[in-house]
Parts: structure tokens; C-alpha cells; sequence
């Protein structure tokens, strides 16, 4: 059974996954509105995995004999700059939800919850993944100047990009 602090950690963290869904969903919306089909998918993939994290944080909640407490989920933006400004608040984004993840593993091992620990180090070593991520493509829009051909070709990279559900086994995602 989950302590009380660490229910509350884990649901505050499934919260700001669907957030963070929310908000990809806003700038996948941003994106296709302003003729990046390419951004718009890497986007939408994005919040897809996003829904992935929190639900799978969801249902280890309820493994581990708790309740997980969903809260209202605050409006995200809906307009933005440009792909370059995107992205940056993509990697500015990431980067917070690392804070918080090393957070709650921080206190897992404060708690002495080896369990948690253990899950919640998968979810570190995906911030990283993220950060790098988000982090390489800014550099891309950074780099492409506004030159059309540019960000056009970088618009072909990020259509490629299809959903993997990284949690196989988690009955919620699969369907079962």
C-alpha cells in the first residue's frame, strides 16, 4: 500500500501528465492551423504519450492499493508564435516535468518505497529521452532561420512519427 505522500505525489504527477496531454493537444492544433502537418503529428503523438504516462501512473496507483484522485486540468494556451516558439516551450515544458519526476523519485527513496523507486526510474530515464528530443528539433527551427525549404523539410521529419505504447502490458492501454 502507497503512504499517503506518496499517493499524493503520484496523483498530482497523473494530473500534470494530462495536462501536459492537453497542451500537446493545443500546439498539435496550433500547428495544423498554420500548415505543419508535420509538427501537428510529432505533436499529437506527443499528447498521445502523454495520456500513456498518466494513465499508466493511474493504474500503479490503484496496483499498489490507493485511489487515484483526478483534479480539474487547467486550459493550456491556444495560440503560439511560430514552430521555433513551440518547441522551445516543448523543451521548457520537458524539462519541468523532469523536476517533478526526479521529485517524486527523490522522495520514493526518502520513504524507503523501493517499489516506487524502481517504477519511477523508468519515467527518469524517459524525461532524459524527451528533453533530447525536444531539444534537437528546436535546434532544427533555430537553425532553419525562417528559410521555407528549411522548415519545410523539417516539417517531413516530424511527420513520420507514429504512437508506440511503451506500457504493453498495462491492460487500461491496451485495450484489454
Amino acid at each position: 500500500m502507497l503512504i499517503e505522500i506518496l499517493t499524493k505525489a503520484l496523483n498530482d504527477q497523473v494530473n500534470a501528465e494530462y495536462y501536459s496531454a492537453y497542451l500537446y493537444h493545443s500546439m498539435s492544433a496550433f500547428a495544423e492551423h498554420t500548415g505543419f502537418k508535420g509538427a501537428a503529428n510529432w505533436l499529437f503523438m506527443q499528447a498521445k504519450e502523454e495520456m500513456a504516462h498518466g494513465i499508466n501512473i493511474y493504474q500503479y496507483i490503484l496496483d499498489r492499493g490507493a485511489v487515484p484522485v483526478l483534479s480539474d486540468i487547467v486550459q493550456p494556451p491556444g495560440m503560439f508564435v511560430d514552430m521555433k516558439g513551440i518547441f522551445k516551450l516543448v523543451l521548457e515544458h520537458e524539462r519541468s516535468v523532469t523536476e517533478r519526476i526526479k521529485s517524486i523519485a527523490a522522495l520514493a527513496n526518502y520513504k524507503n518505497d523501493e517499489d516506487l523507486s524502481q517504477f519511477m526510474e523508468w519515467y527518469v530515464h524517459e524525461q532524459e529521452e524527451e528533453e533530447e528530443s525536444a531539444e534537437e528539433i528546436l535546434n532544427k527551427f533555430e537553425a532553419a532561420d525562417g528559410d521555407k525549404k528549411r522548415l519545410s523539410a523539417i516539417d517531413d521529419e516530424l511527420a513520420v512519427r507514429v504512437f508506440h505504447n511503451p506500457f504493453p502490458k498495462n491492460k487500461k492501454l491496451s485495450g484489454a
